[in-house]
């Protein structure tokens, strides 16, 4: 079964930054193509950013050039550097494997928060 751990969410004012990690028991972690998703209040949950086994990255629009996502496969981890933050970036912060494994593999997110 898989476990996600998310951390590293704080309060921030705007113009900050915040690097998220997320701990994954998955075996298959080396291969697997891991991703970020956001889920603002009332909103569904959004795929933020992605990075295949092979380091290969993709971003959602709105956080083109301002976050970047990395791996260490030796760790199992992925993280999530977000520079330039704004307001609109406060959400709770997933990460998961795609295709994602089952409807229950998600943790408890990170919170961001961030002031104007």
């Amino acid at each position: 079964q898989v476990q996600l751990v998310e951390s590293g969410g704080d309060l921030v004012q705007a113009g900050g930054s915040l690097r998220l990690s997320c701990a994954a028991s998955l075996t298959i972690f080396r291969t697997a193509t891991m991703a970020w998703w956001r889920q603002a209040p009332g909103n569904g949950r959004d795929l933020v950013a992605w990075i295949t086994g092979g380091g290969g990255t993709a971003y959602t629009q709105s956080v083109k050039g301002r976050f970047t996502i990395s791996r260490d496969n030796a760790k199992n981890a992925v993280y999530l550097q977000m520079n330039s933050l704004k307001p609109e970036d406060t959400a709770v912060y997933y990460c998961n494997s795609l295709p994602i494994p089952s409807p229950d593999s998600w943790g408890q997110g990170t919170q961001v928060t961030v002031s104007s």
